[in-house]
């Protein structure tokens, strides 16, 4: 049965190229939007590598980028078939690459798919790395003097401040690690003394954060050292006071940053798989009916168009059958060669 068969006259093979050639160029601009946005998501994952654990949500740009290319220059392609389709003198020297064009855009199709399923299933593997990445940038924050640490003070503070957050869940991760270097405490000073006895891994715990957990849009002056204890701060209760630093932690941040960044995305692929689908469509149309025109002057006459000659079942399996044959045909060629050579 054949699928999608529609008559042509002149005036619909020239509204159908019209059509296409229109479509071709909407194609080629989703296509440019799509590769800018997946550019966009790996420069935004590569800036704030520092603070995750892996680079496996880099998948999803590098998915998004090939799509947006393959995509654009598809586009391109079809817009110059379409323009050279009603004209016989240039429209045949297409044809042996039409079967190539339909291949490589149905795996455009797949990559856009790819993309969005991406972007789905490794949301949990981003989250892990966050968390994992955020929790050594707090760890090391201190290590200013170690090689491959040096910048990590750097990374967080920029980082806090960007985002408005603190810590990894929350600001209270920063009471549970030593966040100030040695060179800077006054180990004859009896409170630097106690704090370390007092802790058994010898560190300098404070319920304190760093500077640039500090919101600015608070009109008290910042109050980042002894954050729960109320006597060491005029007017102050930390139980019901509004604190002045941020309090939501930087992994939930980061996540929603960049979940917002991969929605845009997937809209964009998704938009762009249908208008690929549209031109597969209209070429698919425009080359089987232009197919039973052998000459200019057939050019005039009317012809018919259709998606597939069989249907989707049959031609699936009539395209397994084909490829079975070419297989078991290569592979005899090749025994029967060994058979000759020995």
């Amino acid at each position: 049965m054949v699928l999608l068969k529609t008559k042509f006259t002149f005036q619909k093979r020239v509204k159908l190229a019209q059509t296409l050639w229109l479509l071709s160029w909407v194609s080629v601009l989703i296509g440019c939007v799509t590769f800018g946005l997946g550019v966009f998501l790996k420069v935004q994952l590569w800036i704030h590598s520092e603070v995750m654990d892996n680079t496996v949500a880099h998948a999803v740009p590098n998915t998004v980028i090939t799509a947006g290319l393959v995509g654009a220059i598809l586009g391109l392609l079809a817009g110059k078939i379409s323009q050279d389709s009603l004209d016989m003198t240039k429209y045949p020297r297409w044809k042996p690459y039409l079967l190539p064009y339909f291949f490589v855009a149905i795996l455009s199709g797949f990559l856009c798919v790819a993309a969005l399923l991406l972007s789905i299933l490794l949301r949990g593997s981003l989250e892990e790395s966050l968390k994992i990445g955020l929790r050594n940038g707090i760890r090391f924050y201190k290590d200013t003097d170690t090689p491959g640490r040096c910048y990590q003070k750097r990374t967080m503070d920029k980082l806090q401040m960007d985002f408005q957050c603190c810590g990894n869940n929350h600001y209270k991760d920063w009471f549970e690690v030593q966040w100030i270097s040695n060179r800077y405490l006054d180990f004859s000073s009896k409170e630097v003394k106690d704090r370390i006895k007092s802790n058994v891994d010898g560190r300098y715990l404070m319920d304190s954060v760093p500077f640039s957990c500090c919101n600015p849009n608070s009109p008290r002056p910042c109050i980042q050292m002894q954050i729960t204890n109320n006597s060491a701060h005029y007017s102050y209760s930390y139980q019901t006071d509004e604190l002045n630093i941020w309090v939501k932690g930087c992994r939930e941040t980061l996540l929603s940053y960049y979940t917002g960044i991969m929605a845009t995305n997937g809209a964009a692929v998704t938009f762009y798989f249908l208008i690929q689908a549209s031109v597969l469509v209209s070429l698919r149309l425009l080359q089987t009916s232009m197919d039973k025109i052998t000459g200019v002057e057939d050019l005039q006459t009317d012809s018919e168009g259709f998606l597939l000659e069989k249907g989707v079942g049959e031609t699936i399996n009539s395209g397994l059958e084909k490829t079975k044959a070419l297989f078991k045909s290569s592979t005899g060629e090749a025994g029967g060669g060994e058979a000759g050579a020995s």
